[in-house]
């Protein structure tokens, strides 16, 4: 019939085109229309929760306003926000996190473990109607911390302390350190103290008053990075969706000029650069390794050092014969007292964190606070004010 049209079968090359076309638009789709936030932050493996801190503060401890771009103290933690805690007490002796999917016991014992006891402790635990407690990893145990103000250092609407009157024995167990320590040999395991907010390594075989509490947890796993590298000096970690530096500063400076250093740095073409908060630093803590290791797949830095460089320290720093730095992060810290005075900045050890005598006393991996410059007040286990930066950004 006279206008009738009549369809052909299209080839198999006709079928490839077309399909390759289908391919492209919807790529170009995914561009023009991004995941929303929400979106995003439930594709994450690793979300991190934020770590609370909402005031900046300069190198004498006092409160400030938090200062304009241009200014001296500029990218402090207060002035980068992520995702809000997000606790429910479920009434039954439980608290769950929505941000991390985890469930937490909320009144711990009050009895002190030795490291086993507390594993033991948790894998038998029935709480809440469930029986699969276990005892939780160190990144696990430091989402739950809270620096809004400090001492505790911990959210006690939701979560009780162990010990009735906030102490620096405030001390939970986590996970086995794989290097050697001063007090516990290479008998040591890591613990988050939440009233004074360190990481630690501690001995683990003590028990009674020498040991520590114990807070079991249920869940998921969580806290596996997903690293890629990029190619361009930049690593970016597709579990919390974070972007970093994949070399350090290379030298040490004090707080303020880490601030500085961060925000003036430009990198694979981007100029957002920052100092991480304190929970994205810890991010990125390898607790498979230590330079006090005395097995030779555990020894190095505590860092995927598959994607990451970092600095060597000459061996004179410590007794361990390649050592590694600290790390500033852009979180101020509250020691107690009765003035809210906020004269330290919290760091990482990403190789050991020694005592006097330069052995390992803290563990790599630990966390501890110090003097944000060299005149400051003294803080604990000798003054490390010259420290390390790594570069972050978010990579969205």
């Amino acid at each position: 019939m006279l206008g009738e049209r009549h369809l052909h079968p299209l080839t198999k090359s006709q079928w490839l085109i077309l399909f390759g076309l289908g391919v492209l638009l919807n790529a170009c789709n995914s561009i023009d229309n991004p995941l929303s936030p929400k979106e995003e932050e439930a594709s994450l493996g690793f979300q991190l929760v934020d770590t609370g801190q909402t005031h900046c503060s300069d190198n004498d401890g006092e409160i400030i306003d938090c200062p304009s771009s241009d200014a001296a103290f500029f990218g402090q933690d207060a002035q980068y926000s992520g995702s809000a805690f997000s606790f429910t007490d479920n009434n039954d002796g439980t608290v769950s996190d929505s941000v991390t999917g985890l469930m937490w016991q909320q009144v711990p014992s009050d009895e002190s473990f030795s490291y086993q006891e507390a594993v033991d402790y948790c894998n038998e635990l029935e709480l809440g109607g469930f029986s699969d407690w276990r005892i939780p990893n160190t990144k696990e145990l430091f989402s739950i911390s809270d620096f809004s103000i400090g001492w505790p250092y911990l959210d006690t609407a939701y979560f009780a302390i162990a010990s009735y009157t906030v102490s620096k024995d405030e001390q939970y167990w986590t996970e086995r350190y794989v290097g050697t320590t001063a007090d516990g040999g290479t008998e040591a395991a890591f613990g988050v103290n939440h009233a004074t907010g360190h990481i630690k390594a501690y001995p683990a075989s003590v028990s009674g008053a020498m040991g520590n509490y114990v807070r079991a947890v249920r869940g998921g796993s969580y806290g596996e990075n997903e690293f890629v590298d990029n190619v361009d000096g930049t690593i970016t970690d597709n579990a919390t969706g974070l972007m970093w530096a994949q070399a350090d500063s290379g030298y040490g400076m004090n707080w303020q000029s880490a601030l500085a250093y961060a925000e003036e740095s430009y990198l694979a073409g981007f100029t957002d650069w920052r100092l991480p908060n304190i929970k994205e630093l810890q991010s990125i803590v390898d607790y498979s390794k230590s330079p006090s290791a005395e097995d030779e797949a555990n020894l190095g830095p505590a860092i995927d050092s598959e994607f990451f460089e970092i600095t060597v320290l000459t061996s004179d720093v410590t007794n361990t014969s390649t050592d590694y730095g600290y790390f500033w992060s852009s979180t101020s810290a509250y020691f107690g007292g009765d003035s809210l005075d906020y004269y330290y900045a919290w760091y990482v050890a990403f190789g050991t964190a020694p005592d006097d005598e330069g052995n390992d006393f803290h563990g790599a991996g630990g966390m501890r606070f110090d003097t944000k410059y060299a005149d400051g007040p003294l803080g604990e286990g000798g003054e490390r004010f010259y420290n390390f930066v790594r570069l972050v950004r978010d990579a969205s």
